[in-house]
């Protein structure tokens, strides 16, 4: 049997970030039903979770080829905008504004939305100490650059690879190449850790070992 203890010792390790690094304080729900009511939106949170964990699972990658600088921000926030409106209609609203999509948007780029994980300075600090090389390979959009800083977390690490940057999602492989190109590593050098079936698929498609994390 294949066990962690027999896998080549790492020079690095490529991580997850939601829910494996940050996680939300308050539900999506919640949120979103707070920000619709200030365009006179009436939304059940329980309703929201119900609806978006379907629709964010069955939207296309949030990846864009090719695109930088304000054509990449104009196509994250293009992409998140229609997810937004799916939504509504799921509830049986018409589209929302513009000024929805953005305030929805930029809310969830402020850090007083999310939280570090307890466990995960001290891991990151550890890691650095023994020499380790950091990356974060997310299936996210620019605002990660910004959550990291504002989280305390970017200093700890040494590259971020996200989707929409990369120009694919995992479980395609190339985002965890780009992160072991930018860490200098082969794959038989470098570990993921992840919370999702994505993380798991697309380390093995990258041929490296993951392991992954259950969080309540």
């Amino acid at each position: 049997m294949v066990t962690a203890a027999s896998w080549p010792r790492p020079r690095g390790l490529l991580l997850d970030a939601m829910g494996t690094l940050i996680g939300l304080r308050a539900s999506v729900g919640h949120t979103y039903a707070a920000v619709a009511a200030e365009f006179g939106i009436p939304l059940e949170p329980d309703a929201v979770d119900q609806a978006f964990a379907g629709l964010y699972r069955a939207a296309p990658a949030l990846a864009f080829p090719g695109l930088q600088g304000a054509a990449l921000d104009q196509a994250e926030r293009h992409w998140w905008a229609r997810l937004i409106d799916a939504l509504l209609a799921a509830l049986g609203q018409p589209p929302g504004p513009a000024a929805l999509h953005r305030r929805l948007f930029d809310r969830y780029g402020e850090a007083d939305l999310w939280r570090v994980h307890d466990d995960v300075p001290a891991a990151l600090e550890r890691w650095r100490r023994r020499g380790l090389r950091l990356a974060v390979v997310s299936n996210f959009d620019q605002r990660l650059d910004g959550l990291l800083e504002q989280l305390g977390l970017s200093p700890l690490l040494d590259a971020v690879v996200i989707s929409s940057r990369a120009g694919a999602a995992k479980p395609s492989a190339l985002p965890f190449q780009q992160a072991l190109a930018a860490l200098d590593l082969a794959p038989d050098q470098a570990w993921h850790i992840g919370d999702s079936p994505e993380d798991a698929d697309g380390a093995r498609a990258a041929g490296l070992p993951c392991l992954l994390v259950r969080r309540r």
